[in-house]
């Protein structure tokens, strides 16, 4: 059990910087719900069953401006459609495992596990399992625990939306991006990432996240692509 108890106690430390940085995120989620006229249930089983906070977010601003549905569902859709890419990457590390570990690693693969999962033996054993799980589902708590902080401010306090808490969002996504950047081809993604969004977004381009992610997937691609035929042909 001693190799157990460390995969737990390693999870949940790993992860516990991630876990106070959206402490802003979670309470900004909670309060603009309960403020755009949504019950305490409801805000509270959108963090409990949907685990997204980018597209809590977008959902709830959407929702209360009675946006139709087909739209809130491909808004959504666009938004979450990282964490498909998110399980084919780490598909092949986790195939031959059943499904009692598939599915719940599945659940709480966000950005910030995703993070954790690039190690050559991630997801490999039952350990690096139970820390994966450990990781995830230690965010997940803190989630609905920030998101029910929210919900209590949101019903005592005034409009929190103007404290600039959603920086916590770029925040965050910038700590989880820096570290990845260890060749040219990530370098290049990220670049073109933040330059096409910025100027997609200035132009009131209702696509820009979009067209700014293929865009830098692109160049990413296009990059790595150019340096392997250069190895080739030196």
């Amino acid at each position: 059990m001693q190799p157990v108890k460390k995969a737990i106690l390693k999870g949940f430390l790993d992860m516990l910087p991630l876990c106070l940085a959206v402490i802003p995120w979670g309470i900004l989620c909670g309060s603009l719900a309960i403020q755009n006229g949504f019950t305490a249930l409801e805000t509270q089983a959108m963090s409990l069953l949907v685990f997204a906070g980018s597209a809590q977010l977008v959902a709830i601003e959407l929702m209360a401006g009675n946006t139709p549905l087909l739209t809130i569902l491909f808004t959504t859709f666009i938004i979450s459609s990282r964490h498909f890419l998110y399980g084919l990457a780490v598909r092949h590390k986790v195939i031959d495992q059943p499904m009692r570990w598939r599915l719940p690693v599945s659940f709480v693969l966000t950005d910030e596990l995703f993070a954790f999962s690039h190690h050559r033996k991630a997801y490999r054993t039952k350990t690096r399992l139970i820390y994966a799980l450990s990781a995830g589902f230690s965010f997940y708590i803190a989630w609905n625990i920030w998101t029910l902080i929210g919900i209590i401010a949101g019903t005592m306090l005034p409009d929190l939306t103007n404290l600039g808490l959603d920086f916590a969002i770029a925040a965050t996504f910038i700590a989880l991006v820096i570290p990845c950047i260890k060749n040219l081809p990530s370098l290049v993604t990220v670049i073109v990432a933040g330059i096409s969004a910025t100027l997609l977004k200035s132009t009131g381009f209702e696509l820009w996240l979009v067209c700014s992610a293929l865009l830098a997937m692109t160049a990413g691609y296009s990059t790595a692509r150019l340096i392997a035929k250069k190895e080739v042909n030196a």
